[in-house]
């Protein structure tokens, strides 16, 4: 049996989550566990094969535009 996860309530994970990171820990561990969550959406999407990073690489290089 799959479960998936709508974004509403990934969104409101995610907000819970930051809500309680910056009410213990401050203003720059809100700062650095937002880091940590984009940059684990990223490779997440990127494992998935959602999402090529060598193409993300090269547009941010300049050496490719996106379609």
């Amino acid at each position: 049996m799959t479960s998936t996860v709508t974004g509403t309530a990934a969104g409101a994970a995610a907000g819970a989550v930051l809500a309680v990171v910056a009410l213990a820990f401050g203003f720059w561990g809100f700062i650095l566990t937002l880091l940590f969550m984009g940059a684990g959406a990223v490779l997440g999407r990127a494992a998935e094969g959602r999402l090529d990073l060598a193409a993300v690489f090269d547009a941010l290089r300049g050496r490719r535009t996106s379609p």
